[in-house]
């Protein structure tokens, strides 16, 4: 591992403190180094807070302030070169007078694209780019995609029994129950995590009404998504989740199956229960194997598989 690495990745452990708070806005850490030495470390706390780079200015203690033109400052996303909710970054530390800049990857947003790396080009700074690039691009997964692909990151979760259906068959609730719980107290957490890490939540018109599900983070801090329910006037999924940085998908089936069949989707999580049914309403057709944990598809595109 290289210095440049090592120092990059100490940013990126301290961008994910910022998980759940950053949010439409991306998970960002920064680390000032004199001479091998960390003088200065900040991350990016809060959606309208004070950005990353700014954060690792003000660490630095009085005495090493004359330390900065002679420091290496690493950011694991470029620099900001706008006026937002907080002045441009990339202003910051040409006014602090550094002269190496080392970015994990370049931020896709049009606002910035390349125009912050110019920028301290631009005053002199000696700036590398690219340093853990994929896993500083995977960190702010969603927030690329959004300004790459121009929709969310689309998530879809489901449980399933292990002859591989999601419920048993309703007509309503009053008529039929509850639907089936497959999940134990532990997955229950980690899908309110999970819930916590998206902006919004969609399900189908058929499973609200059945269920009324509260689809909040109730187990876990954070802020609960904002709900959808997808019409059953035909409308375009394209056009019901334009407006999010990030979109769980919980079901039913029906509505899975229509995310998947328009191979509309970024990441899938799977829990699989050793409850059998024997009948009832079949699991999404996906292909997955019950005996690997992480898989990948073709695409890349990443498949949890946890056992309840």
């Amino acid at each position: 591992m290289t210095e440049d690495e090592k120092y990059m990745k100490r940013c990126l452990q301290l961008a994910r403190h910022g998980e759940f708070t950053t949010a439409p806005n991306p998970m960002v850490g920064a680390v000032i180094v004199h001479d091998n030495r960390i003088i200065g470390e900040g991350w990016h706390r809060r959606y309208g807070g004070p950005h990353a780079e700014v954060n690792a200015v003000r660490s630095v203690r009085p005495e090493d302030e004359a330390l900065l033109p002679h420091s290496t400052i690493y950011v694991s996303l470029e620099p900001c070169s706008h006026w937002g909710k907080t002045p441009p970054c990339a202003e910051l530390l040409v006014e602090k007078g550094f002269r190496r800049v080392v970015v994990g990857c370049l931020d896709p947003n049009e606002k910035v694209a390349g125009r912050g790396i110019a920028r301290l080009r631009d005053a002199g700074a000696e700036v590398v780019v690219g340093v853990l690039e994929k896993e500083c691009w995977w960190l702010n997964r969603k927030f690329m995609t959004f300004h790459t692909l121009h929709r969310p990151y689309i998530t879809l979760k489901w449980a399933e029994s292990a002859d591989g259906f999601i419920d048993c068959r309703r007509e309503s609730r009053e008529k039929d129950g509850d639907a089936v719980k497959f999940s134990t107290p532990w997955t229950q957490m980690l899908v309110h995590r999970l819930r916590a890490n998206h902006e919004a939540i969609l399900v189908g018109h058929r499973t609200w009404k059945l269920d009324q599900p509260s689809l909040t983070t109730r187990l876990w801090p954070g802020k609960s998504p904002e709900k959808l329910v997808l019409s059953s006037s035909g409308k375009p999924l394209e056009e019901s989740i334009k407006p999010y940085q990030s979109l769980l998908v919980e079901g039913g089936a029906q509505t899975l199956q229509s995310f998947i069949d328009a191979d509309l989707w970024d990441e899938v999580f799977i829990e699989h229960s050793d409850m059998v049914l024997g009948d009832g309403v079949k699991a999404p057709v996906f292909p997955h194997s019950n005996t690997q944990e992480v898989q990948t598809d073709p695409k890349g595109r990443l498949i949890h598989v946890n056992f309840a």
